[in-house]
């Protein structure tokens, strides 16, 4: 390439000579139709005749290299080919080095149709995600169906003092490629020029029969390389049921040497942090709170609510915290810098607390990455209270109650902020209260039904349903509630693809009472109903109550092979009471089948009182939850909810209709069932 152009944030340049280059004959001579490309070809698929790419790390720069040449067969291809956006981070330039397509065997230059603008990448500003990415659109014209695209281009992100983390440690996941496409040559290359080994961990390859092949962990030293390559390669994994390949790279370490690094930076900020000084109103409005439960609920939700949360990307990719004084000033800040302002808050209040490093993204995946803090995307605080621990998301907002009483956060995987600690799993766990608590009373006369439904909702469903009630339309909630008693009530039986607001009359829902220190939402859902009964094809009558939501149809259909179960349920409790003024069969199987079940994982009884007219049935659900279920354990529990499913989630009474030949028609069938 003769012609070079260079600007902030792109240039069209030579490769870096680390990557090196094909020249013009040499690509054309790697696109063969080989007999691998034509049934690839002819199953459908797009096809990539070759593909390099490189990973180039030092301690100044990371670069990411490729170069490839696919097939344009598919229109989708086509247009995404023509139109391509890179985003690249403050200080990273995209490089072109070439862009041809090789049109009936000639090779075509389309540089000269390429057209180039460079946008800010600031979607998301509004809602408090800063970041000076920009974006890179590239237009190609004249691309045209069954081209041959050659693109080879690379990322160079050089290290500012902000990026410090960079510089002392790399990170880099290589992860096997979608499995839609053929490749006739497939390399992929890791070069390490740091003055630091780099670890590597293969994980989840497989050997021919499928089965997973044991991690294979090894070094590489400055200037050495690791290869992976591959001819005639697809991609096999079963992408619903396995998880694809990958190897994890990182600067060789230990989680007590990391935990020792960042813990010192953190320990930097705590030392010369005085709320006193920076705070004196806030330190004022903390004395005059004489309850410790009540004070720390003030702490935690002054920092959620009152801080603005900001995430700002360059920021982020460090690891350094803003000083809290800052924070506290201008009342906005990061994970971070609002993790350390509550900490420092909860420290001047007497209650012991740290911050903690976290990945909800990828936290299955924790335990198998290489020791890392740019693993961690993420900062929460661990407080420990009452001799219990629990942890808090200072980004959070309208999150309410006393500390036992909040919301609960699901993970596994955490590194405290504390020197000469390994990654931590955290316990599971058993809801002290139950998430949904419900009574429902269906009463039916004649032909009309009233439909009266207290719940309460405690704890995460507490939170979420008063932010629910904030923001929705009052009569899309009715809707909703509506659209679910439909399915509970069994009318989706008998009446599907009737309008429910004609089903539901007066459907009324209101909130009772709202309780922030215990966190308890409290609401009332009342409805008429007319035809309340559920009839079947050969006109038999059913009061019915099943509520799906009880099912955990995740775990009656869960199939995944390298996945196991993540248990992440709330605790419920029901009591659903049915009556009529009609005769129902109290001898009926199902009406009166009752269940108790106690799984290690979770706890399940349904209880019931049927009379004459009308039963009650009562439903206790209690999950041990944040926990994977080990999968010699998993069929056990899988048929444990099969027995759930088996009518023990409501109530169903059987009608026996008036009249001497209806009694001697339901003898007749109970004699004969």
């Amino acid at each position: 390439m003769e012609n070079q152009m260079v600007t902030e944030n792109y240039s069209i340049v030579k490769p870096a000579v680390w990557a090196g280059s094909m020249e013009d004959q040499e690509i054309v001579a790697a696109i063969k139709d080989s007999d691998f490309a034509q049934k690839q070809m002819s199953e459908g698929r797009d096809y990539c005749y070759f593909l390099n790419r490189i990973h180039y790390t030092t301690n100044q720069e990371n670069s990411e290299y490729s170069c490839m040449a696919y097939t344009l067969n598919e229109p989708s291809n086509l247009e995404r080919a023509s139109v391509m956006e890179i985003v690249v981070e403050e200080n990273e330039v995209y490089q072109i080095h070439r862009i041809s397509v090789i049109r009936d065997g000639v090779l075509i230059d389309k540089i000269p149709d390429m057209k180039i603008k460079v946008l800010d990448s600031e979607n998301e500003s509004s809602g408090g995600i800063l970041s000076s990415n920009k974006k890179i659109n590239v237009t190609i014209k004249d691309l045209r169906l069954y081209d041959i695209l050659v693109l080879e281009d690379s990322r160079v992100k050089v290290f500012t003092e902000r990026d410090f983390m960079r510089k002392k440690f790399s990170k880099y996941v290589w992860v096997s490629p979608d499995n839609y496409w053929g490749y006739g040559n497939y390399r992929f290359t890791f070069i390490n020029e740091r003055e630091e080994p780099v670890a590597y961990k293969k994980m989840f390859f497989r050997d021919e029969q499928g089965h997973v092949i044991e991690p294979e962990l090894n070094q590489l030293k400055k200037g050495e390389r690791f290869i992976f390559e591959a001819e005639h390669y697809i991609n096999t994994v079963d992408s619903g049921r396995e998880i694809f390949p990958f190897i994890d790279f990182a600067t060789e370490s230990t989680w007590k040497d990391l935990s020792d690094y960042i813990a010192g930076i953190y320990q930097e900020i705590f030392d010369t942090a005085s709320l006193e000084a920076f705070a004196p109103d806030l330190v004022q409005k903390l004395n005059a709170i004489s309850d410790q439960d009540e004070k720390l609920q003030f702490a935690i939700e002054y920092v959620q609510n009152n801080i603005y949360y900001i995430f700002n990307a360059d920021e982020m990719n460090g690891h350094r915290p803003q000083d809290p004084a800052i924070t506290y000033q201008n009342k906005q800040g990061d994970c971070k810098a609002k993790s350390v302002l509550l900490k420092v808050i909860l420290d001047y209040i007497g209650v012991e607390s740290s911050v903690v490093l976290v990945n909800f993204r990828v936290d299955y995946y924790m335990k198998y990455y290489l020791p890392s803090l740019l693993s961690f995307n993420h900062v929460i605080n661990k407080i420990s209270y009452k001799g219990e621990d629990y942890f808090v998301d200072a980004t959070m907002r309208d999150e309410f109650g006393r500390i036992e009483k909040r919301g609960f956060i699901y993970f596994l995987y955490y590194l405290e902020v504390k020197p000469g600690l390994e990654l931590q799993q955290r316990k599971s766990y058993r809801f002290p209260y139950y998430c949904i608590d419900e009574k429902v009373d269906f009463s039916v006369k004649g032909n009309t039904g009233t439909l009266e439904m207290d719940t309460t909702y405690r704890g995460n469903r507490a939170n979420s349903l008063r932010r629910y009630f904030k923001h929705t339309n009052k009569r899309e909630i009715i809707d909703s509630w509506n659209n679910s008693l439909f399915y509970t009530l069994n009318y989706s039986g008998d009446r599907n693809g009737t309008d429910v607001r004609g089903i539901f009359r007066d459907a009324a829902i209101e909130i009772i009472s709202d309780d922030k220190v215990q966190n308890e939402l409290k609401i009332r859902y009342t409805a008429t109903i007319d035809n309340p009964y559920f009839t079947d094809a050969q006109n038999n009558r059913f009061l019915m109550y099943f509520d799906r939501s009880i099912l955990k149809s995740a775990v009656r259909d869960y199939t995944h092979k390298d996945f196991l179960f993540w248990h992440n349920f709330d605790s419920e409790k029901y009591e659903i009471h049915l009556s009529t003024d009609q005769k129902i069969d109290t001898a009926e199987k199902y009406t009166v089948q009752e269940s108790n079940i106690n799984n290690p994982y979770f706890s399940y009884t349904s209880r019931k009182n049927i009379t004459k007219s009308g039963g009650t049935v009562y439903i206790e659900y209690q999950p041990l939850i944040n926990l994977e279920i080990p999968a010699e354990d998993f069929e056990q529990f899988r048929k444990a909810h099969h027995i759930v499913a088996d009518s023990n989630f409501g109530l169903g009474l059987d009608i026996i209709e008036p009249g001497f030949m209806n009694m001697l028609k339901f003898g007749f069938k109970k004699h004969f069932k």
